[in-house]
């Protein structure tokens, strides 16, 4: 008895650990990942709703547009305590810094935002002054050599909806600052120097925004003290270009459920006539005198019962409602009679 237990003991590890070790074969030939590269953080643009005066009470609206995901705060000069911006869509964020009476903040005070993506930072100082009127900010640099603008140019885009991308480039002095002015785009858009004297970068229409074919784009280039600005001499968009359109198949779709339906069927008069006949006749053999009525009765109602009940499931029928999500977006409920074959088709 003892080697029989012994031997099944180990028939039973033998045969629960074979699975195991086929699974950690197939844990070893999973390939090895690759480290994590952190993302540099970079700040797009940022602008400031100009106010009519700083008084206590008056709200500040303030937007950067960059890598997303990250943490943004800000620093005003002479304002007690620090803003952080919250992040409103991909790359978006946005903060309201209300003044109070202790804040000393005026209308050139340098405000300094940080762009946080895990331990990188990107910091910008806002070249705009916070009240109407004042003019831009301009940090206090060496004078050099005054700026030129060789060529601005962009890529047309071939709509000018949300989501699309207009990608400018500018050839000028290197070692600047340029940022563009868009006619129907709230605040400002930066390029990068991509190369030296090369600025490019990328802006994506936003839903609020109000581009037109022919609006009017400026670039300025800023070397320290001095700036020069030049004005787009093309269109924003490519009427020659066609973005391809989407073929809809209107009556082809998707399969998303199939339920069987079953309708209860009900019983009508000559069940509940005919149940209560042979009710009564069955129940006429039982009994005597009023004990026979009685039972008359009886079968009476209980056949009645049992006819209307064998009729309606006579009646009772099922059907199958197959749901398709059409191309277009719409559900629609197909009514069968017979459970429906559906081929399975896998992708390579």
């Amino acid at each position: 008895m003892r080697f029989c237990n012994t031997f099944l003991a180990g028939l039973l590890t033998v045969t629960v650990s074979l699975p195991l070790a086929s699974y950690s074969g197939l844990a070893l030939a999973q390939p090895a990942l690759r480290p994590h590269t952190p993302t540099t953080p970079r700040i797009e643009a940022f602008n400031v709703d100009e106010v009519r005066c700083l008084t206590p009470g008056t709200e500040l609206n303030f937007e950067i547009l960059g890598t997303p995901g990250g943490q943004v705060t800000l620093h005003i000069d002479g304002a007690q305590r620090g803003l952080t911006l919250v992040e409103t869509g991909a790359g978006q964020y946005e903060g309201v810094y209300t003044i109070n009476y202790r804040d000393k903040i005026v209308p050139r005070s340098l405000v300094t935002a940080n762009l946080r993506v895990g331990n990188q930072v990107e910091s910008l100082v806002l070249n705009e002054s916070l009240q109407i009127g004042v003019g831009v900010h301009r940090a206090k640099m060496v004078s050099g050599p005054k700026p030129a603008i060789e060529r601005f140019s962009v890529n047309p885009a071939p709509e000018l909806k949300a989501g699309d991308e207009l990608y400018f480039s500018l050839l000028g002095t290197p070692g600047g600052q340029v940022e563009l002015a868009i006619q129907g785009v709230r605040g400002k858009v930066l390029l990068r120097e991509v190369r030296s004297g090369e600025y490019a970068g990328g802006y994506t229409i936003r839903n609020r925004d109000q581009i037109q074919r022919d609006s009017v784009v400026t670039a300025r280039l800023r070397l320290g003290d001095r700036d020069t600005s030049a004005t787009l001499g093309q269109a924003l968009q490519d009427s020659q270009v066609h973005r391809p359109q989407h073929q809809v198949c209107w009556d082809c779709g998707t399969v998303e459920a199939i339920n069987l339906v079953e309708v209860k069927g009900e019983g009508g008069y000559l069940g509940a006539i005919g149940g209560g006949l042979v009710g009564a006749i069955l129940g006429n053999q039982v009994g005597q005198g009023s004990g026979r009525t009685a039972a008359r009765i009886a079968g009476a109602v209980g056949g009645a019962y049992v006819g209307h009940n064998l009729e309606g499931k006579s009646r009772a029928s099922s059907h199958y409602e197959v749901q398709v999500r059409l191309q277009n977006g719409l559900l629609q409920t197909i009514r069968v009679a017979t459970a429906p074959e559906f081929v399975m088709v896998r992708n390579p």
